[in-house]
């Protein structure tokens, strides 16, 4: 008796793939910092500074630092702990914002402060042209 083979029935579409999990070297890289922040976070500044000095630390160069922010606005109050979208963790907007500094400064990766899935990961590396690591990765 042969073994039965268990086929994966689901469209290619819908299938899982691998997500790139190749570790970014910082050091002597151009590198874009970027952060989601609710607006209840008083210190957000903060944060974009010690991620900025951790990126120098390891030998980066940051060429560019982008927040966003929700909740700021009277209409983003009442979601202001979740992401604009879960796909990106960012708006569309900013995205593209993103996307375009990175191909004017020529960046090298970007750094993200806030935690990423790894889907989030791989749909901003598209996003962005660049590798794209969180903080806690580096």
């Amino acid at each position: 008796m042969h073994p039965a083979h268990r086929r994966n029935r689901l469209p290619r579409r819908y299938r899982r793939r691998p997500h790139d999990t190749a570790t970014v070297s910082v050091a002597g890289a151009d590198i874009v910092v970027v952060g989601f922040f609710s607006a209840r976070e008083p210190d957000y500044a903060t944060r974009m500074d010690d991620a900025a000095s951790a990126v120098a630390t390891l030998g980066g160069r940051v060429v560019a630092t982008f927040t966003q922010r929700r909740g700021v606005s009277a209409g983003g109050a009442r979601l202001m702990a979740r992401p604009f979208s879960p796909r990106t963790l960012f708006s569309a907007g900013k995205v593209g914002e993103i996307a375009a500094a990175c191909a004017e400064l020529a960046a090298d990766a970007v750094v993200v402060v806030n935690q990423l899935t790894p889907h989030q990961r791989a749909v901003l590396t598209e996003a962005f042209g660049r590798s794209t690591i969180s903080l806690a990765e580096m």
